[in-house]
């Protein structure tokens, strides 16, 4: 009889996380290693990636650090061939650095710099470091990549707030999941995303108790979700468990994608 954990386990991999340094990346990297992956985490903030890797390390996990800048091509192949160097393989991506909207704001106002940096991180990011991981994945024929996308890649966000560059982002992210899972299901390889709601990590003012009241109103579970509540979705993402899906959009929302 198969011991059910063991589909969950994910002892003897090797799982990259960009945009690691706080928030759900630093939730996603503990998670990994507490289901037994080896971890490579980036960051483009080199203080917070230390704390991350300094507590992943008192966790016992193997961990390796380096600072990344996603939107440098020759940052993240650097990156990329740092793990394989110390860890021999690359199994797990969760393409997780993103921004919001640096200045919100409705679209015939908005600035051009802003625009090409939220689309350069969330968009160009993603491309960037999958290229660099998928060809090593597909030499192994296996892997998982999974995006991050947000549930405002699958409606549009002014009915809290608007965030046009954040939006189309997200919605390219969710077409590129889909575009990717398709290449690549006959290859071995998984690509999904998880859409998030509102978790509270450094990517909204949640000090702003008007901000916080508006988004709790807007969720139909009534309560903004704590970084932890990720861990099990993406060790479900990272392990056999999801082996049969592809091209999957996981949404985790608290109800807001069903209204």
């Amino acid at each position: 009889m198969i011991a059910y954990p063991d589909m969950f386990s994910l002892a003897g991999r090797t799982a990259v996380i960009t945009g690691a340094g706080s928030g759900l990346g630093a939730v996603i990297a503990e998670a990994m290693v507490e289901a037994g992956a080896a971890v490579a985490v980036s960051d483009i903030d080199t203080g917070m990636l230390d704390e991350t890797a300094s507590r992943l390390k008192k966790m016992g996990g193997k961990v390796l650090a380096r600072r990344c800048d996603v939107t440098s091509e020759e940052q993240v192949e650097q990156m990329v061939q740092a793990a394989v160097s110390e860890f021999g393989t690359i199994d797990i991506l969760f393409n997780n650095a993103g921004i919001g909207d640096p200045e919100p704001g409705l679209l015939h106002e908005y600035s051009t710099g802003n625009w090409d940096k939220v689309l350069d991180i969330n968009l160009r990011g993603i491309f960037l470091c999958s290229r660099a991981v998928l060809k090593i994945m597909v030499q192994q024929g296996s892997g998982k990549v999974i995006n991050m996308a947000s549930m405002w890649g699958l409606a549009g966000t002014s009915s809290v707030f608007p965030l046009p560059a954040y939006a189309a982002s997200k919605g390219a992210v969710v077409n590129l999941t889909r575009e990717m899972a398709l290449q690549y299901a006959p290859l071995g390889i998984n690509v999904n995303a998880i859409c998030p709601g509102f978790f509270r990590t450094r990517l909204g003012p949640y000090d702003v108790p008007e901000f916080v009241k508006a988004i709790t109103d807007f969720t139909p579970a009534g309560r903004i979700a704590e970084a932890d509540e990720m861990k099990g979705t993406a060790i479900y993402l990272a392990s056999s468990a999801s082996d049969f899906a592809h091209g999957l959009l996981l949404v985790i929302d608290g109800g807001c994608a069903a209204k």
